[in-house]
């Protein structure tokens, strides 16, 4: 982690959590492939930032040579609440329903020391979308939507993927996963998610 990556020292604020769970995070090693079975074993498990995951992005969008991870994947049963991890408003929501996508979608935006935010949240129950609008105030640790099953969240098992940005993406989405080509400057766009949700791995 480099605090250094955000425009504002982290180390100022409080966050909250954005998924609460009880219990211990088991942690993912998706670099050796996609096991749906093992997490639904597992059930809560952390799937890391800056990992290279082979043989698991396997949509035409991804054409096959996007593969890093630039979020962290909150792995959860279907219908657990996500909260806003600090004030701000609903900055874009939108459905995006290709297979192998995040399905229901929130960006949130946020302002730190004046500097601005962004926070993604994909993969949710579509349910959530209904209930808000962009431009909405959310508080810190308000639960604001619900992790999405499978048949309604791009047809993963189910999990939050929370991903930050440094710049507006001016829509419901981000590139969750990159090439490596791309890699250096996504790793300066997209900071490391463990600044905000702490030291889960």
């Amino acid at each position: 982690m480099n605090p250094e990556s955000l425009p504002f020292d982290p180390a100022r604020f409080s966050f909250a959590p954005v998924v609460t769970y009880d219990g211990e995070w088991y942690v993912f090693d998706f670099s050796m492939g996609y096991d749906p079975g093992l997490i639904r074993r597992e059930k809560w498990g952390i799937g890391r930032y800056n990992e290279k995951r082979r043989g698991m992005y396997v949509a035409p969008q991804y054409q096959n040579r996007r593969n890093i991870h630039v979020g962290i994947d909150f792995w959860t049963p279907a219908g657990v609440p996500v909260c806003a991890f600090f004030e701000g408003e609903i900055a874009y929501l939108a459905d995006n329903a290709r297979p192998g996508d995040y399905g229901p979608t929130v960006v949130t935006r946020h302002s730190l020391d004046g500097a601005v935010l962004f926070a993604l949240h994909g993969h949710l129950a579509r349910a959530s979308l209904d209930r808000l609008e962009k431009g909405q105030e959310i508080k810190k640790g308000q639960e604001f939507a619900e992790v999405g099953a499978h048949r309604e969240n791009g047809g993963w098992e189910p999990h939050l993927h929370f991903q930050l940005s440094v710049e507006d993406p001016g829509r419901a989405d981000m590139p969750g996963v990159v090439a490596e080509e791309n890699i250096e400057t996504a790793l300066e766009k997209y900071p490391d998610p463990r600044l905000i949700v702490g030291d889960i791995y």
